[in-house]
Parts: structure tokens; sequence; C-alpha cells
């Protein structure tokens, strides 16, 4: 091939630019502070704040005028393609889940045989359980009416159970795929999905413990708010009605996890990749392939088993889609946000300076999730834009390492959430705090459990 005919292609493939270092990272500065000023001042939908802040960064950096958008652009359509199918078939099994009460029936199960004392534990383990499909927003609507019902028949303090709740579903979406933002970083770290999942549930486990029931003993001492009578009754009239039996709603909650981590297990044993076997799992194991036959699986299982017919089964699916567009278009922005990073050089220039840094890349992975975090009050937001920085520093790095690396990256992404973050105010008002109250629970608890997740991934990478 020519010269100018390798130019061509290159051309069309990435945008380069030879600007200085200074140059690149006073780029990266404004474009970050110009997406915090945009969302979290100017209250600009985080989409279109990415997307501002990405032409800021490339204008800054020297990308000619007309190649503004390119690197924004590849990089949206790279994500949505990676990671916005998994989300939307993510969100069509919680929508099942939901829609035919088989989550209900779960959690049903679980509390009626449980002693008060326990409680706790057991509302923890069910939000973890019902966190791996569902979003934490559907997550919360679903088990805080749970909650308050069951705070109100076991006499208990409504933080007591609350938080714990909380803790569970919060871990799992910072934490465990098919969630948008360990989805995100894995694919911009370049990640194995099946060894993060398996990592994340195992790092979620004590991380819940601590932030979730330990912490909620003291917390309910500061904040002894009963449950609401209301939330209650209104609870009790939604649980009227045929639900699926407990075996269904788990099949379809755990059907997922178990294909993807039996990829993992089948591929780490030594099976000889030209079998039919390990050809078989790797199939299987994919994540796409595992959430759309559980897609199937829940149409049968919690669709037509239960006697709807098939219009209704496809206005079900229909209606997962609607609120996670939005989540979608985040995601993508946030692609593009990240390859924008990454063509200019500044993820380079960055990666460099953190692996001078005299702290490891996990801690720096996480710090720089905090920040971000901080600053915008979005855990997307934080793990795009910590994942697209840290990207470089993957690259060569163990598969292991880089597992955790993206959990660290998760873990500083939910670390403390306050008044600019959505959460705050949906936690608030679900629980009827106030916003002292607020910032003593759930703030509180998104720390410890941010602080917690590191030290456990800390300790996994020197014992493996």
């Amino acid at each position: 091939m020519s010269t100018i005919g390798a130019l061509s292609v290159l051309a069309e493939d990435e945008v380069v630019t030879t600007a200085s270092d200074s140059r690149l990272v006073v780029s990266a500065v404004v474009g970050i502070a110009l997406i915090i000023v945009l969302i979290v001042w100017a209250k600009v939908h985080p989409f279109l704040s990415l997307m501002l802040g990405s032409a800021g960064l490339a204008l800054i950096a020297g990308i000619p005028l007309v190649d503004t958008f390119s690197s924004f652009t590849s990089g949206f359509g790279g994500t949505v393609g990676d990671v916005g199918v998994l989300i939307a078939l993510g969100a069509v099994i919680g929508q099942f889940l939901v829609t035919s009460g088989a989550a209900d029936s779960i959690v049903d199960a679980f509390l009626d045989k449980t002693a008060a004392k326990w409680r706790p534990w057991v509302i923890a383990g069910l939000a973890m359980l019902l966190g791996i499909p569902l979003f934490f927003e559907v997550g919360i609507v679903l088990l805080i009416p749970v909650v308050i019902l069951a705070a109100r028949r076991s006499n208990l303090p409504l933080i007591l159970l609350g938080v714990p709740a909380l803790a569970g579903l919060s871990a799992l979406h910072a934490l465990v795929p098919p969630h948008p933002g360990p989805l995100i970083a894995v694919d911009a770290l370049g990640a194995n999905l099946g060894l993060t999942l398996a990592l994340g549930l195992l790092v979620a486990v004590p991380v819940v413990a601590i932030s979730g029931p330990v912490s909620a003993k003291i917390m309910a001492t500061w904040v002894p708010i009963p449950a609401p009578a209301a939330a209650a009754e209104a609870d009790k009239e939604e649980d009227a009605g045929p639900k699926p039996s407990v075996v269904r709603g788990l099949t379809v909650v755990l059907l997922p996890v178990v294909m993807m981590l039996s990829r993992t297990i089948v591929e780490s044993t030594g099976v000889d990749e030209g079998s039919a076997v390990y050809k078989t799992f790797e199939f299987l194991g994919e994540p796409i392939v595992a959430l759309l036959a559980t897609v199937l699986v829940g149409m049968t299982l919690l669709g037509f088993f239960q006697g709807r017919t098939a219009k209704e089964v496809s206005d079900t699916v229909g209606a997962s889609f609607g609120p996670i567009a939005s989540v979608i278009l985040i995601v993508g922005a946030g692609g593009g946000f990240k390859q924008t990073l990454v063509d200019t050089g500044v993820a380079d220039i960055i990666g460099d300076w953190v692996q001078d840094a005299p702290v490891s890349t996990l801690v720096a992975g996480w710090l720089v999730a905090v920040f971000i975090r901080l600053a915008t009050g979005s855990a997307t937001v934080a793990t795009v834009t910590a994942a697209g920085i840290m990207a470089p520093l993957a690259e060569g790095m163990p598969s292991v390492e880089v597992a955790l690396l993206v959990l660290a990256i998760g873990a500083g992404s939910v670390f403390f959430s306050h008044v600019n973050d959505a959460g705050f105010w949906l936690v608030k008002e679900y629980f009827g705090m106030t916003v002292p109250q607020t910032l003593k629970t759930w703030s509180l608890m998104e720390t410890v459990l941010s602080v917690t997740a590191l030290i456990v991934v800390l300790l996994v990478n020197l014992i493996v």
C-alpha cells in the first residue's frame, strides 16, 4: 500500500492529533469540567452534557473542526453495539419479573419463614438476588414497599431493614454485570465478562454484609423512623392476584448467571479448545446468548405459562424499552467521550501519570471514579470516564487484575451519594426522610460500601 493510501485509511479509522502534552491535559480538564458544570449547575441532561464535553475536549486538543464528533460517534456506536443490546435484554427480564409478580413471590417466600432478628440479613440477600437482573431504580420500586410492610409486621425500625435492601441493590448495580456500569467498564478495559461477574459476586457478599445489616444497626439508632402506614397498606393491595412460583422466578433470575459462569469455569479448567464441550459452553456463555435465552425462558415461564396471550407478552417486552432509552443514550455518549479521550491521546498521558503515581492501579481507578462521582452525582458517568482514563493501563495486565480494576472503578462510582444524585432524592422520598437523615443513612451507606469494596478488591488481589 502506498504512503498516501495508508494515510487515507488512518484518517478514516481514527482522529490523530499532534498537540502537546500540556494542551491535551488542559483539554481533558476543560472537557470534564464542562460536563460537570452542565450536569450539576445547568441541569443539562447527561447525554447532551457528555456530547458537548467531548466536543470541547476535541476542539481544545486540536482536532479539526470538521472531525469534532468523529471520535464521539465512533465510540457511541461501538459502546451501544456492545453494551446497549445487553441492557435492553436485561430490561426485558426485569420487566417480566416485576409485572408477573415473580419477584414478589421470591420475596414473600423468604420473609414469611424468617424470624424478625434475621430479616435484615434476608432482606440484604434478597436485594442481591433481585439486583442481578433488575436495574437499581426498578429494584427500589419493587423492594422498598416490601421492606416497609416487613418493618411494620416485625415492629422494627424502617432503617434496620431499608439499609440492607439498598446495600444489596447498590452493590450489584456497581459491581456485577449485566448492569450498565460494570458492562461499560468491561468493554472499555477489555475485561473477561464471566470472570468479572464471578469476582463481582464474590466481592459483593462481604461488602453488602458490612454496609447493609451491620451498618444498619448503628444507623437505625441515629434515624429511628417507623414505617409509614399508607405505603404498607398500598403494598397489601398490590400483593393480590395469582403469582408465578418461586421456582419459576429463581430460574429466570439465575439462568444468565449460571450460563456465563459455566463458560468461565470451562475456560479455566483446561478443557481442549477444539472440543465440542468447550465450543458449546463458549457459545452459551456469551452474554448476548445467555441474556437472550433468559428472555425467551422468561417469556415462557412468566408470560405464556401464566395465561398471557402472545400480544400481552409482546406488549410486556415493548414496555421494557421505554424506561431504558435514556440509560442507553447516556451509556453511548459515555462511550463517545471515552473514545475522544483515547483518540486525542489524553488517556495515554493520564495513564502514564497514574502508572508513575505512588498508588496501585486499582486505587488510582477508584480515586478517579470517586472524583467524577462526587462532581457529577452520576455513577454511570463516573464509570465511563474512569474506565476511559484507565484503559491504557489495562493493556497487558493479567485478566484477573483487569477484572478487579473494573470492580475498583465500580466501587468508586457509588462513593457518597449526595444532593446532586437522583438516587439520593429517590431514597429520601421513598423513606420519608429529611435531607440530614438521608445523609446519615443512604449517603453514609454508599460511602461504607465504596470503601469496603475497595478494601475487599485489594485483598482479593493479594490472594489471587
